[in-house]
């Protein structure tokens, strides 16, 4: 098969190019570095085998183990991803690993991928060149020392050169590279731009001059820039309000889109670490005998979207619900109905079971001894609140299992990087009580500072769980709930 050098980008997952995902998407091994964020590691395959080969500060003497392993597995006939921080071939010593590859007869295939000597400036607000202010552009090692040495840096010429200076691995050197610059000739007021974990949640920057780049306190991995353009600041006048955290979403992966997009949107590092996944019913021939008799019922009431999709799909098609009315828990679940082209005839009016009930018409008087009778597809888990609210309202209510939740395993999302970095996140955020209940299983306990539900049974479930909720959605949907997050952090977030 063959070895792909595929580029992870600058930090941010979405920074990917779409070719070095799919390639990731069908990797039968993973080799990948210290700065590789865990949640890319997820797009590769659940059986897919990981090899962490990043290289911790001070550690040396790696770089054969990689060359080996590639090998090992690129002769075994495996498709291996070799993923690497930024673009392979800068200061990647992805190179070096081919030389290897071709030595042993390997097959291999180079993805690019965006460098963060250009993005990480760029997602500060700094362009590397700029018509007027610089016409040049030098990436840069940040090593000192011996400039006629291998790998040695003649920073008096550079200096003299002019330009932008983009430094990569410069910080520990700082103080003696801003000297050498300023010998060579750089003013002591030159801009300069020093950007710590770029593209990222954990992204801080600070804006010195030359002079003053020994004093900057930030550690690695950093980004500086030198250069009249180092003072522009290009950052979109509308300032995103979740920018700087990184939040967990605890659905399936399948039901996450609209939620993910919606947090990225407001600017936050989306983390998605199912703590949940659906299953089939214990006896699915219940669930398609209601489906069969669905006409039968005056009313059909739904608390899910899985709920909706489960029972949805048995039916022959929609003339099978008859005259049966159709009501929801929430605006969610009935956009669920909306994409099969059924509308919900009532929707809560506040979410959660109680509401619907409270939304629900009270059972009209029997007729020649007929019954009014409502159908209750639900998760095998469910709580009585319905059951009883509607009993308690004159029906007769028959509950049929459409699904069963349970806790998430690796192969639906849940490995042991996506939930390392969940637990050490900033903010966590559940749909339902089992994804609570699904994540603290999976986690050991471990939960990001920041609690945020969906609604008051989730904030209860997980109250009840032992952990201080610090926001409800006041609306039970996704938006109410990315309100609710901006709410509490907007006033206190700075970039």
């Amino acid at each position: 098969m063959t070895v792909y050098l595929v580029g992870a980008g600058p930090g941010d997952p979405g920074l990917i190019t779409r070719r070095g995902a799919d390639v990731l998407g069908r990797a039968d091994v993973v080799v990948f570095d210290r700065l590789v964020p865990a949640v890319l590691l997820e797009l590769a395959p659940a059986e897919a085998v990981r090899i962490d080969m990043g290289k911790r500060p001070g550690e040396r003497g790696r770089q054969e183990e990689i060359h080996a392993a590639l090998i090992e597995h690129g002769l075994a006939g495996k498709t291996v991803v070799r993923l690497k921080g930024g673009d392979p071939f800068v200061f990647g010593r992805g190179s070096e690993e081919i030389e290897a590859l071709r030595a042993a007869g390997v097959n291999y295939e180079v993805v690019p991928g965006v460098s963060s000597a250009f993005a990480v400036p760029g997602s500060a607000g700094v362009p590397v060149t700029h018509r007027g202010l610089s016409t040049s552009v030098t990436v840069v090692t940040g090593h000192v020392g011996d400039p006629s040495a291998p790998g040695g840096v003649a920073w008096e010429a550079l200096a003299r050169a002019g330009g932008t200076l983009v430094i990569l691995m410069g910080m520990e050197h700082r103080a003696e590279i801003g000297r050498l610059l300023m010998e060579g000739g750089r003013k002591p007021e030159t801009p300069v731009l020093v950007v710590q974990w770029g593209t990222t949640a954990a992204e801080r920057s600070v804006r010195v001059t030359l002079s003053e780049l020994h004093a900057v306190e930030l550690g690695p991995p950093a980004t500086i820039v030198v250069g009249a353009v180092a003072g522009l600041d290009l950052r979109g006048g509308g300032r995103r309000p979740l920018a700087g955290l990184s939040v967990v979403v605890t659905r399936p992966r399948a039901q996450s889109e609209e939620l993910v997009s919606g947090l990225a949107g407001a600017g936050a590092s989306v983390i998605v670490c199912p703590a949940i996944a659906i299953s089939d019913p214990v006896d699915s021939g219940r669930l398609e005998e209601a489906a069969r008799r669905a006409g039968e019922y005056d009313w059909i009431v739904f608390t899910s979207v899985n709920a909706v999709d489960r029972f949805v799909t048995r039916l022959r098609d929609g003339r099978a619900l008859g005259g049966a009315r159709i009501a929801a828990v929430g605006p969610a679940t009935a956009a669920a109905l909306a994409r099969w082209h059924l509308v919900a005839d009532v929707i809560a009016a506040d979410g959660g079971a109680a509401g619907l009930v409270a939304s629900m018409p009270d059972a009209p008087p029997s007729i020649a001894g007929a019954s009014a009778r409502v159908l209750f597809p639900r998760a095998a888990e469910a709580g009585q609140v319905l059951v009883t609210g509607l009993l308690g309202k004159g029906w007769e209510v028959d509950e049929v299992e459409a699904y069963r939740t349970v806790t998430a395993t690796a192969s639906d999302g849940a490995g042991a990087e996506i939930l390392e970095a969940a637990a050490t996140a900033d903010v966590i955020t559940f749909s339902s009580p089992s994804a609570v209940a699904g994540f603290l299983a999976l986690s050991g306990g471990r939960v990001p500072e920041v609690v945020a539900c969906i609604g008051p049974a989730t904030a209860e479930a997980a109250a009840l769980s032992g952990l201080e909720v610090d926001v409800v959605a006041a609306e039970h949907t996704d938006e109410g709930l990315i309100a609710g997050l901006i709410s509490r952090f907007d006033a206190t977030l700075t970039r």
